[in-house]
């Protein structure tokens, strides 16, 4: 679907110099002298790789639409992850490279969407947040508990993590998948 440059925004994804693009940033400029522009930043879906566009008020550009579908992680074979659609029932076979750094998250069972483009699988999208255990955490250190000072920790699934004083070994908590970062303790 054709779209004005000016409609572009933040989160659309793009059919531009034959590539499919994610809309990073986006900014309306209005120079002193010529015609106002917008000056969007791009990522490359498959390849990661980044563009600054600048597109005039009348250009047009391609939007596409993407098809979100929930599919459950089954199992990880070598450099290939299985998942089933939850609805078909049918299996697709993925590259781990598709995951990228939050694969460490990725457990069996998980419930995740796959970005779909005229059939092709273009990207993952992992739950924004997981409940994993602390197996390795500091000792409380006597008088910090009063200050709001973290200390390193130890997930299930190896990933190093910053915690509260007063998380310990064994506790379940909530990590943001997109960061790493601690959330809450689980409930």
């Amino acid at each position: 679907m054709k779209i004005s440059s000016n409609d572009i925004r933040i989160g659309n994804v793009l059919e531009h110099m034959s590539k499919l693009w994610v809309v990073t940033k986006t900014q309306h400029v209005q120079p002193g002298k010529g015609g106002a522009f917008m000056q969007v930043e791009m990522k490359e879906l498959r390849g990661g790789s980044k563009l600054n566009e600048r597109f005039r008020a009348a250009d047009t550009v391609e939007k596409v639409f993407l098809e979100e579908i929930d599919f459950q992680f089954l199992y990880r074979d070598g450099n290939t992850l299985n998942f089933m659609n939850q609805v078909t029932f049918e299996q697709v076979q993925l590259s781990v490279d598709l995951v990228g750094d939050s694969i460490v998250f990725l457990s069996d069972g998980m419930i995740v969407k796959i970005c779909m483009y005229e059939g092709e699988s273009i990207s993952i999208s992992l739950p924004p947040t997981v409940i994993l255990e602390i197996v390795e955490a500091e000792p409380v250190v006597k008088g910090q508990t009063a200050t709001s000072s973290y200390k390193p920790a130890i997930l299930s699934n190896g990933v190093k993590v910053m915690v509260p004083q007063h998380i310990e070994s064994g506790a379940r908590i909530v990590v943001d998948t997109s960061d790493s970062s601690y959330v809450e303790r689980a409930k």
